[in-house]
């Protein structure tokens, strides 16, 4: 091997196209998580000085959650096939063209005091089957920009990509916001247009052999068939689903920022970037110290710690406890996260990343807009602080029983997938092109 493979090898940003993947990644999110929070704060803000009452306000957060869940989980099987059978590049550069449409509608409208639920709900649809095209290409796409042996170190930057457009995006989006309502939508848009750019110069890169013998259906049967089979996979997988279901306050954020913590909007942006904080920085940390033993044990710790964090917010009123917190949350979440991704990616064939990355998003959507359609619907029933607690007390359950009905998560050491599987891998990989 010669000098230039060893550089290329060394680190992902050393790849042309993982930087160009990681800034369009980074663009995407800053303008995602801008227009979510200010999509809730305005459904939320209309729905109270329309005369609703706190429960039914949450209710309507809970209309939001499931308007963009329902597309996610009708589409998702058949956006992961696309995501194995399409140029990967081109798909996740459609998603993106349909989500600046959907920041320029909000910008008009808002701008123009036009700005109502139904409009709110329309994007949120919209914005449902742009992010279930999205999330099976660009994640699959990232295994084929750099080589395995830097894929959890890439998987940590990609992760740090998100978080950091987790934490930006609320500031933009809620500071925005205080200077002139229609601002964050303008911004999101451009920010979208940068993601286009970027995706655009992503080279060539190898797409998998699609199986001639076998048609669309049966290639999402398969791609099903391999989660539920692979018991480390499904296990992962479906862990977070149920925490993060049980668990998710963010849809919430706006009930506390106005009614239980009363910090308006600058505080709503301070309650949304807290956890992304402490998931970046865990993302930071992981990059340059990957996690290398004993990650099944640590995954399940880190979701009982996500837990409890969620509990001693869901009760506090004292804003930097609530910060704290949420803060612990975010780095918990992180720490699980990059454990899953890394065991997903490494054991699972390159065939079949898009459905399984569907897969994947789909639990993941079921877990935060799901999750939000949850939390909005438990508040309106026993009010907001109740079905926080009553989350994490669920995510701690659901820690309980997973390490028994999932014992690979208990014995799991280390991210080596099976020898069959790195067999498969190496062929792929022997024709993927590494630019330095």
């Amino acid at each position: 091997m010669d000098q230039t493979d060893d550089i290329t090898r060394s680190h992902p940003f050393r790849v042309v196209n993982f930087r160009y993947y990681w800034v369009s990644r980074l663009a995407m999110t800053l303008a995602q998580y801008a227009m979510l929070l200010i999509i809730g704060w305005q459904t939320y803000n209309i729905a109270r000085d329309g005369g609703m009452t706190i429960a039914e306000a949450s209710g309507q957060l809970a209309l939001i959650g499931l308007l963009q869940f329902l597309p996610l989980f009708v589409l998702t099987p058949f956006s992961g096939l696309a995501a194995d059978r399409l140029d990967r590049r081109a798909l996740g550069r459609l998603t993106v063209l349909l989500q600046l449409l959907c920041a320029s509608a909000l910008a008009w409208a808002t701008w123009n005091e036009a700005i109502s639920i139904p409009i709110l709900y329309a994007v949120a649809i919209v914005l449902g089957i742009a992010r279930g095209f999205a999330g099976p290409a660009l994640s699959a796409l990232a295994p084929n920009l750099v080589p395995k042996a830097i894929l959890p170190t890439a998987i940590a930057l990609s992760s740090i990509s998100w978080q950091v457009g987790m934490i930006g995006g609320p500031a933009l989006g809620g500071y925005l916001y205080s200077v002139g309502p229609a601002l964050p939508y303008i911004v999101a848009a451009c920010l979208f247009a940068i993601a286009m750019v970027a995706l655009t110069l992503i080279g060539k890169v190898a797409q998998p052999a699609v199986r001639k013998d076998q048609r669309p259906i049966g290639a999402v049967v398969d791609g099903l068939h391999y989660v539920v089979h692979n018991k480390m996979v499904l296990g992962a997988i479906t862990l977070d689903l149920f925490a993060v279901f049980l668990a998710g306050a963010t849809a919430l954020f706006p009930v506390y920022a106005r009614d239980i913590l009363q910090v308006g909007e600058t505080g709503l942006s301070q309650l949304a970037m807290a956890p992304a904080i402490g998931a970046a920085l865990t993302a930071l940390w992981f990059s340059f110290r990957p996690i290398k033993t004993n990650v099944g044990p640590k995954m399940l710790g880190a979701v009982a710690i996500f837990g409890v964090a969620t509990i001693v917010f869901g009760i506090s009123t004292y804003m930097p406890l609530s910060l704290a917190m949420l803060f612990i949350v975010g780095a918990a979440d992180m720490f699980s996260v990059y454990i899953r991704q890394s065991l997903i990616q490494l054991h699972t064939p390159d065939d079949k990343r898009g459905r399984v990355s569907s897969v994947s998003l789909l639990t993941i959507s079921a877990s935060n807009e799901g999750g939000d359609f949850f939390s909005g619907t438990l508040a309106f029933l026993i009010g907001p602080v109740a079905a926080v607690v009553a989350g994490g007390i669920g995510a701690l359950v659901t820690v309980v029983l997973w390490a028994r009905v999932f014992p690979v998560l208990r014995t799991t050491k280390t991210f080596d997938p099976p020898d069959n599987l790195l067999e498969d891998n190496e062929k792929t990989e022997e024709t993927n092109p590494q630019e330095a």
